[in-house]
Order: C-alpha cells, then structure tokens, then sequence
C-alpha cells in the first residue's frame, strides 16, 4: 500500500518525522528506528549526486536531507535526550538537531561533526531557501555529508567511533 502523497506533504510540512511515529506504531526498538533513518539518509545521498549539475537547489536539499538523517540515525542508536524528545513531540525541530549534533559530537568525542553538519545546514539555507548555490558549489560540500552519514553507518553497526 503507498501512502496518498498529500498526506506525506502535509507530514512534512508540520514537521512530523515519518519514521519515529510509524516505528512507534508498529513498536519499532530504536536499532530498528536508527537504521530506518540511516537508510533515508544513504537514499537521499544517492539521489542527490544525479541532481547536483541539472537542479542544485534540489540537490542542496537532499545533501541537507541526508545530513538531517543521519544525525536522527545517530541519536536513537546512542540513545540521546534529544531523540526520545523528537519521540514523544513526533518531530525533530531545528534546536533538537542542533542540541544533538553537540551532543554527538561530545558523546564520540568528534568536533568535525559540528563543522559536517555547518556545511549542511549552510546548503539548506543558502542552497536550498535561498537558491544562491551553483553546482559547483554544492559539489564542494558533499565529501562532508558523505562523512556524516559514513559516521552514522558506523553508529549504527556499532562499529568503534
């Protein structure tokens, strides 16, 4: 069964994360949750890189996307604040994944997490809103969104950080 588009769109609009509230149905152990979010975040990495030289405002938001993803994936794999807040609110807000990028990057001890996710946010606004962005531009800030969600794979597989 496909869900009716207009529902999804009405989702996203109000900032519902899809993945948290239908793992919630169907009782999803957060594993189950953060590898969901891990493989939106590898889709929206994939399809970004057909889209950088024809639509680079499309493609900043799914850089963006991925970024987004796998900072999800990585708070319910280590069981943060912020993700159990997301949880019970049915949305990750703007502070909640800013709060989380700082506490990843405290909890692995990895600094450059604050500058991946920098890049990210920097291609959401100004690539994206703002549509300011040409493809080589965006083209310049991938290799640091492939290293988030890199990262969050590792997470995810519980493979040392």
């Amino acid at each position: 069964m496909a869900i009716p588009e207009n529902l999804i769109t009405e989702a996203i609009k109000r900032g519902i994360d899809l993945i948290d509230l239908i793992s919630r149905a169907l009782n999803l152990d957060p594993s189950e949750r953060s590898k969901a979010h891990l493989e939106l975040a590898e889709k929206f990495l994939r399809e970004s890189e057909a889209l950088i030289d024809k639509d680079p405002v499309q493609a900043s938001e799914k850089l963006y996307k991925a970024a987004e993803e796998a900072i999800k994936a990585m708070a319910v794999a280590l069981g943060l604040d912020e993700a159990k807040t997301a949880e019970t609110q049915d949305r990750w807000t703007a502070q909640l994944l800013f709060d989380a990028v700082d506490s990843i990057s405290t909890k692995l001890n990895r600094k450059e997490i604050r500058l991946w996710w920098g890049r990210a946010w920097f291609l959401h606004v100004e690539g994206f809103h703002e549509a300011r962005l040409k493809p080589r531009q965006v083209r310049e800030d991938v290799e640091y969104i492939e290293d988030i969600v890199r990262l969050a794979g590792d997470v995810v597989k519980g493979v040392n950080h």
